[in-house]
């Protein structure tokens, strides 16, 4: 008798899906420090959209939701929307100060498409456990696509648009309660319309929200239609036509069902400062020489940044001419920092840009790719820092983790401090702030989204 010919293996998307049904499951403790995390990214989250309304992108996007149908869904723009233009809406607003959560081996940020993307599929009367849990599940998906498509993805593509729309899908098919069958057709469906080219980073351009809008919209709609019984294609990674062959050579699709000990959500940074994650590294190690040694720009004849080919080719600007060039500007970052101290929001308006003495000190900012450094990226964002001064003296310092990284983590007060600060940057009074921290805060118990729902929509 011949042996009974073997199974196909399970599509890519099945196996993910199969995946995220276990993640948001365990005992009690877990999942309650599991939720209490996952409200602190809500609350970054928010506080980077209030700010972000404020903006000049935020602003042509609040005329945009204008011409939107009106709904339901409360958002930042103190109206009601529809929930796919809400999604997009609050989509867009996360990431435009560069200070949005982010994942470092898959290279992407979670809290901008994920987070729109369960509000938006939330009924006012969904409980905060089940947000929280479809915020746990969405940054599962996110993160797994994103390290399977890889660095030569990120090379062309903006992850946080192309995975995040995974990640979107995975979030509103956890609040709609679909079955496993319906989250991987889901995520399908979701995977066909993913996009989002770099090339609105090699322009002067605000293209780069509309991916995070549109990864947050079309992930929702696509477990709305998941919901209807629409069909995707399973094999939508590593099929003969899928994102791997198309996008991602030497991306590995053994990554979205990989074993490992917990939830991806323990693995996301805070980023402190209002600037590309790139130029963190070299910030954090010019903050530690210039605390070990105080010295004045006047003092500094050159800075040596030492660090991965991904900090140089998104953060190698001498000369930054609009504040979101400048928050991809790693000469401009410690320029800044060795005249004014910690980076503050200030720092990067128009009018610090042209100030004689950091156009100078920028010019004095050479950065060179490391090997070290770069054997270890992306799984380790870090950079050494050689400090140069007038009188011949040199120090340095090197880092292989950078402060908000799991491995050097900002502590929960400093994560609610900081999204309190770009609430009140954003001229929320201190009311809506502090409604803002104890709803973020209460949401692991509550038993629906009232509460945030009224900070949100900016409601007495």
């Amino acid at each position: 008798m011949s042996d009974p010919t073997p199974a196909a293996p399970a599509a890519g998307m099945q196996r993910l899906a199969t995946v995220l049904n276990s993640v948001a499951v365990g005992n009690p403790v877990q999942l309650r420090a599991l939720r209490e995390r996952a409200a602190l990214h809500v609350l970054d989250w928010l506080g980077n959209a209030a700010f972000g309304t404020t903006t000049v992108t935020g602003q042509a996007f609040g005329r945009w939701l204008a011409m939107q149908a009106p709904g339901k869904q409360p958002t930042l723009a103190g109206c009601g929307a529809d929930a796919a233009a809400a999604a997009a809406y609050h989509g867009a607003l996360g990431s435009l100060l560069e200070m949005d959560d982010v994942h470092r081996s898959a290279i992407l940020h979670t809290g901008p498409v994920v987070v729109p993307a369960a509000l938006a599929a939330a009924a006012p009367a969904c409980s905060g456990a089940r947000l929280l849990d479809a915020v746990v599940v969405g940054v599962e998906a996110m993160v797994r696509v994103g390290r399977t498509l890889g660095p030569s993805h990120y090379r062309f593509w903006h992850s946080t648009g192309t995975a995040g729309c995974f990640g979107a899908a995975a979030a509103a098919a956890q609040v709609l309660a679909l079955s496993g069958l319906q989250t991987a057709h889901a995520l399908a469906l979701a995977g066909t319309r993913a996009g989002g080219l770099w090339q609105v980073r090699h322009e002067s351009s605000q293209g780069k929200a509309w991916h995070m809008a549109g990864a947050a919209r079309e992930g929702l709609a696509a477990a709305q239609l998941a919901a209807c019984g629409l069909t995707g294609p399973l094999g939508v990674v590593e099929g003969e036509s899928g994102w791997l062959a198309a996008t991602a050579a030497g991306g590995d699709v053994s990554r979205l069902d990989e074993a490992r000990d917990g939830p991806w959500l323990w693995d996301l940074s805070f980023k402190p400062w209002p600037a590309c994650r790139h130029a963190h590294p070299a910030m954090d190690a010019c903050r530690e020489l210039l605390a070990a040694r105080p010295t004045s720009a006047d003092e500094i004849e050159a800075i040596e940044v030492h660090t991965y080919a991904d900090a140089l080719r998104f953060c190698d600007r001498v000369h930054p001419e609009t504040e979101a060039q400048a928050r991809f500007s790693i000469p401009h970052a410690l320029a800044a920092w060795a005249l004014w101290g910690e980076p503050a929001l200030e720092h990067y308006r128009e009018s610090a840009l042209t100030e004689p003495r950091v156009v100078a000190l920028r010019g004095r900012v050479r950065l060179f790719e490391d090997a070290a450094v770069q054997s270890r990226y992306p799984e380790h964002y870090g950079a050494r820092v050689v400090l140069l001064r007038r009188d011949g003296s040199r120090s340095e310092h090197e880092l292989r983790d950078t402060w908000g990284d799991p491995a050097r983590a900002m502590p929960t007060s400093a994560i609610q401090a900081k999204a309190a600060m770009l609430m009140r940057a954003a001229g929320w009074p201190d009311s809506r702030t502090e409604a803002a921290l104890a709803a973020c805060a209460a949401l692991p118990q509550a038993a629906d989204l009232d509460a945030l729902h009224r900070v949100i929509i900016g409601a007495p």
